[in-house]
C-alpha cells in the first residue's frame, strides 16, 4: 500500500515537470517569434498562459538558466531522433550515413527547435558560454565511430578528431542554411554530405 505522502509528492513532482516542460515550450515559441534579445519572462508567461512571471522564476532563476534548459531539451529530442537511426545501422559506414541522414531529417522535422537553438547560440554569445552547442560528447562519439571503422578496415587512415569536427561543422552549416532558406530540399544536402564523407573516409578497396 502506497503512503499518502509519497503519492502526493509524486503527483507534485509530475506537475512540476509538466510545468517546466510547458515553460520551455513557450520559451521556444517566444524565441522563434521575437528573437533571443526580446525574449523575457513576461513574454514567455504570456505565451504559456501563466498568471505571473513568478511561476517561471520558481523553476528557473534567470533567463540564462532557462536558455540552458532550452538547449538541453532540444539536444535531447535530437539524440532520440538521430540515435534511433544509428542504433538500427550496422557497421561504421552505415552508422555514418545514419548519423548524417538522421541529423538532416531532424533539422527538417524540428524546424522550430532549430530556429530557437540558433537564436540562443547567437544571442547569448559572450554572455553565457554554457549555452554553446554541447558538441563535446557528440564529437567523442563520432571519433569513436571513426576509430571503430578504422579498426574494422572500413575507413582509411585519418585523424578521427579532425573528421569528427569537419562533419559536425558541415552539419551545423546545413542547419543554419535550412533555417534561413526554408524552401531548400534537405534530402539533397543529406545525399551530398553522405557522398562527401563516404569518399573522405573510405579505403580505396571499399
Amino acid at each position: 500500500m502506497r503512503a499518502k505522502g509519497s503519492s502526493t509528492k509524486q503527483e507534485r513532482s509530475f506537475t512540476e515537470e509538466r510545468r517546466r516542460a510547458q515553460i520551455v515550450d513557450a520559451a521556444i515559441d517566444t524565441i522563434v517569434e521575437l528573437g533571443y534579445a526580446k525574449t523575457s519572462f513576461g513574454q514567455i508567461a504570456k505565451r504559456a498562459g501563466l498568471s505571473s512571471t513568478g511561476m517561471i522564476s520558481y523553476h528557473f532563476r534567470n533567463k540564462a538558466e532557462l536558455m540552458r534548459q532550452v538547449v538541453s531539451d532540444v539536444y535531447a529530442v535530437a539524440l532520440e531522433v538521430v540515435g534511433s537511426r544509428i542504433d538500427q545501422a550496422g557497421d561504421p559506414p552505415a552508422q555514418l550515413r545514419a548519423f548524417i541522414e538522421g541529423s538532416v531529417e531532424f533539422y527538417r522535422t524540428h524546424h522550430r527547435h532549430m530556429r530557437a537553438l540558433t537564436e540562443v547560440w547567437l544571442g547569448s554569445r559572450g554572455e553565457d558560454e554554457s549555452t554553446a552547442p554541447p558538441h563535446r560528447q557528440e564529437l567523442e562519439s563520432l571519433e569513436e565511430m571513426f576509430r571503430e571503422g578504422q579498426r574494422a578496415g572500413d575507413f582509411r587512415d585519418f585523424s578521427p578528431r579532425v573528421m569528427a569536427v569537419a562533419l559536425r561543422h558541415a552539419l551545423d552549416g546545413v542547419a543554419l542554411h535550412l533555417g534561413v532558406e526554408p524552401g531548400t530540399d534537405p534530402d539533397v544536402y543529406a545525399g551530398e554530405l553522405v557522398t562527401l564523407f563516404d569518399l573522405a573516409t573510405r579505403k580505396e578497396s571499399r
